[in-house]
This record gives structure tokens, C-alpha cells and sequence, in this order.
């Protein structure tokens, strides 16, 4: 395994992860899932580390959070990249599954895995997976809006998650109980949604039993997330029942 300068963020309202990884040598950088909030530490930590910020990546379109990727464009020269299915305008790059992206002498490979959003994206560095919003530690992402399908989020994660090695270390875009980290085998063996024994029909009904409460910043966070974050621009008509 390469080393790389890595570092995970958190933002407490939400309960989200933000990640910041660079290559050490040619000092290139990425970042995964920032917030609107916290793009001043974003952007102060970048500084500190000497980082040249190339890509601003998204799992998805965020429902809790409004995403600062158009603010850390406007301050750096990174570029926005998102799924290809998602919708969002203002992006750089869309994505579609096993594309892959390089910063320095590291490759990143984006692996498409929808079911809590059509458009969820995964990203895969180095034995390390941040899987967004579709596989949680000990959870999953939610699939009962945003063309979420309970039967398709089943799939990503039995066929593309869990078949990579066991090894494999997984960072959720949110955690609520303080974890940070798990892996293939221990999702594998100890996630009550997901885990090996259970099967299709048992996710769907777990799914379909959980009565949520919709986010709370979901009306301004959608619209504004299909515009990448750009809460000044007007040209979208997109609603939180179209987005992602």
C-alpha cells in the first residue's frame, strides 16, 4: 500500500465525514463530501499541508447537508466530480461506474452503487472504500425517498461491496454512534441489515419498517446540492422530489 497523507473530518450537525487525502510527493489532493459549514477548516487544513486541491468528490446528492464543493472551487483549482446519473449542473466531471481518476501517484476508482439515492457513487483508494451514504457502519443509507430503491441498494452492496477483499477498510459518509471505520468482513458478519445470512427479502422488509423522519434541511439542500452547492445561482427547477 502506498503511503498518502490522509485525514477524517467531521461535521457535528449532520453527523457527516468529510476526507481529505493527498499524495505526499507531488502534494495533489482530493476531498470527499465537504460541507457548506466547515469549508473554512477545509480549506485552512489544505493550506497548512502545502496541498494543491484537484478534485471535490461527491457520493451523491446530499438531502442533510448543503455540499461545499462550489465554495472550495471558487478558493482552490479542484474540480467537481459527481455521478454522471445524478442530475446536478455545475459539476466538472460525471462519473459512471469504474471510471478512475489520478492525483500524484495515487488512483482513485469510482464504483457506482445506487440504492439509497440512483446515483450513489463509492470511491476506491488503496484497500480503502468510502462508501457515502450506502453502507453505514453497522447501517445503511435509507431508501425511502430520492428514487431510492431498497431492492437495488441490496444489490450494490452484496455485489460490489462485499465482493471486494475482506481486508478492505470502509469510511461511511455519516456515523452516529462514533464510529469511524469498519471493514468488508466485520460488515459482512455484524451489520443487522446486510450481513451474509440475510437475505434479499429481509433487507426490503427492514427497510420498509424504519419510519423515518425526512432531514431537516432537505428542501434547501436538495436544490441547492443539484447545483453543487452554488446557493446563488437560480437555474435549476429541480425539487426534492427530482433530486438525488
Amino acid at each position: 500500500m502506498k503511503t498518502f497523507i490522509f485525514h477524517q473530518l467531521f461535521e457535528k450537525e449532520t453527523s457527516t465525514y468529510t476526507y481529505l487525502i493527498g499524495d505526499p510527493k507531488s502534494k495533489q489532493a482530493i476531498i470527499i463530501d465537504p460541507t457548506i459549514d466547515m469549508v473554512s477548516r477545509d480549506l485552512q487544513l489544505i493550506h497548512e499541508l502545502d496541498l494543491n486541491l484537484k478534485y471535490i468528490l461527491e457520493t451523491h446528492v446530499h438531502a442533510d447537508h448543503i455540499t461545499g464543493a462550489y465554495n472550495l472551487k471558487q478558493k482552490t483549482q479542484g474540480q467537481i466530480a459527481i455521478s454522471k446519473n445524478s442530475g446536478a449542473i455545475g459539476a466538472d466531471i460525471y462519473l459512471e461506474d469504474n471510471d478512475q481518476l489520478t492525483f500524484g501517484n495515487i488512483t482513485l476508482k469510482a464504483l457506482a452503487t445506487p440504492g439509497h439515492t440512483h446515483s450513489c457513487m463509492s470511491y476506491y483508494i488503496e484497500g480503502l472504500l468510502f462508501t457515502g451514504d450506502a453502507l453505514l457502519i453497522r447501517g445503511t443509507g435509507r431508501t425511502d425517498f430520492q428514487q431510492g430503491n431498497s431492492k437495488t441498494l441490496f444489490a450494490s452492496i452484496r455485489n460490489k461491496i462485499f465482493n471486494l477483499p475482506d481486508e478492505t477498510l470502509i469510511y461511511p459518509g455519516h456515523d452516529y454512534k462514533g464510529h469511524t471505520s469498519s471493514s468488508v468482513a466485520q460488515e459482512k458478519r455484524h451489520n443487522p441489515r446486510v450481513k451474509m445470512q440475510n437475505t434479499e427479502d429481509d433487507f426490503i422488509s427492514i427497510m420498509s419498517h424504519l419510519k423515518l423522519d425526512h432531514p431537516k434541511r432537505i428542501n434547501e439542500a436538495v436544490p441547492a446540492n443539484m447545483r453543487c452547492g452554488n446557493i446563488h445561482s437560480s437555474n435549476s427547477n429541480q425539487d426534492t422530489n427530482n433530486g438525488q
